[in-house]
């Protein structure tokens, strides 16, 4: 069954090129269009194009199918195009002509935004949570070893005195601004498309504002045509959210694999998590954060695949999008396994409290002289060149008091502030009125 099907039968060849992966790329949005038929035949019922009797009806099929679809042993496959064809096709042979009113008023076009919509908002959810659990872990870490000296890099040469709690927290504080821009994201598919059909709305006296209550969205896209003008924006926005969580992501893991060269030494892990080579007996590679450098990287490529797919395309739909859900969908659950992997491996990381205890990191202390003249009164020209002249001179003895105080500096991380600005941004985000509305939706007693 095909909801565009007019009595013949499509060529074989052209029906397998069109329809491509969805069939297994529209089992991630089963539960959604469930949600959203959910929505939609309510709404029919209130502008009495279903009867109560044909509601309860369809209702009570369309929750059968949701659980049958969420169920951990669920067999539901898509036979059919895409999961919206699958749906209504369980409906008519089930129910007959019932099953066939669910369309009404509604096209593909806005039923997969609104698929991709719902997925997108609780995928985000899951983000949101997954990396709240690694802030946490990164805030702890900061607190525990907030005393450990380290040194600071410029130039990828040694510059000043870090400290792990600095280093931690620096990363903690990066997730809450990816948090933030997580957030741009979720508001703009916090709104409903549905209703807006193929792109131009419907000669039916839809009542727009109930499904976009019913669904728990903030507000809709009004003007029908902007639904699909604003398809590739959407995702291009959630590529660029999603990019910016993995940005934080791979600086660490490129952090680590330096720390734990042998040239360093900073940082270690136990043997069950690096990886050895197959000639060097010596080796113990950081796999893991090699791969999520990469895997990050790549995922950082999916806004400029989605611009060049849909950077020259007139308003209205084109079956290009296609591709692009392609690329969207599985691209969430590939950041949440880099998130899940890296506070699995950090919570074992270990760390080395002896580093400055080596004299090559002496000058690492520079500034701290410089800074103890400038208190006593000299220029800090003029200190600048008295400390640099005895570096010159190898007549530098290092002043290792640290006595930095200000706010944000090794002394005073300010990790409680930080934990302050993270409960912020994301108590922005209303998962509980969803979480509510789906639950009245799918309430076999309502």
């Amino acid at each position: 069954m095909k909801l565009w099907e007019k009595g013949y039968d499509l060529d074989k060849k052209t029906e397998e090129f069109t329809i491509g992966n969805d069939r297994l790329i529209d089992l991630n949005l089963a539960k959604y269009d469930i949600i959203g038929s959910l929505a939609h035949i309510k709404m029919l019922l209130r502008i009495h194009i279903l009867n109560n009797d044909e509601y309860h009806v369809l209702r009570k099929k369309l929750i059968q199918i949701y659980n049958d679809v969420n169920s951990p042993n669920s067999s539901f496959q898509i036979e059919t195009e895409d999961i919206h064809s699958q749906v209504e096709l369980i409906l008519t042979n089930e129910l007959g002509d019932l099953g066939k009113k669910i369309h009404t008023a509604r096209s593909r076009n806005d039923q997969v935004l609104l698929d991709i919509y719902l997925f997108s908002r609780d995928k985000i959810k899951q983000i949101v949570t997954a990396s709240e659990n690694l802030f946490n872990l990164l805030i702890q870490l900061s607190n525990v070893h907030k005393d450990v000296l380290m040194p600071g890099y410029t130039h990828l040469q040694v510059a000043m005195p870090s400290s792990f709690g600095l280093w931690f927290g620096s990363y903690a504080e990066c997730l809450v601004d990816d948090m933030s821009v997580l957030h741009l994201a979720y508001k703009m598919v916090n709104q409903n498309p549905l209703g807006s059909a193929a792109g131009y709305g419907s000669s039916i006296p839809i009542d727009r504002q109930l499904t976009t209550e019913l669904l728990g969205f903030d507000d809709l896209i009004y003007n029908s045509a902007k639904a699909q003008l604003g398809r590739s924006k959407i995702e291009e926005t959630i590529a660029f959210s999603l990019s910016s969580v993995v940005s934080t992501l791979a600086k660490f893991s490129s952090d680590v694999c330096l720390f734990t060269s042998q040239n360093f030494g900073f940082v270690s892990f136990p043997d069950e998590f690096t990886t050895g080579s197959s000639i060097m007996p010596h080796k113990k590679n950081p796999d893991i954060f090699e791969l999520v450098r990469a895997k990050s990287n790549k995922i950082k490529t999916l806004q400029f695949q989605i611009s060049q797919l849909t950077g020259n395309l007139t308003s209205g739909y084109f079956r290009d999008y296609q591709i692009v859900k392609g690329l969207i969908i599985p691209a969430f659950d590939e950041v949440l396994q880099l998130i899940d992997i890296i506070h699995h491996a950090i919570k074992n990381i270990k760390i080395n409290k002896e580093i400055l205890n080596d004299d090559k990191y002496k000058y690492l202390y520079s500034v701290e002289n410089v800074n103890q003249l400038v208190q006593q009164g000299v220029p800090f020209r003029d200190a600048y060149k008295i400390i640099a002249k005895q570096i010159d001179d190898n007549v530098f003895k290092p002043l290792k008091n640290n006595q930095h105080t200000h706010i944000g500096s090794v002394g005073n991380l300010c990790n409680n502030q930080i934990v302050n600005k993270m409960k912020s941004v994301t108590k922005q985000f209303d998962f509980e009125k969803i979480e509510e509305k789906y639950n009245n939706l799918l309430d076999s007693n309502l």
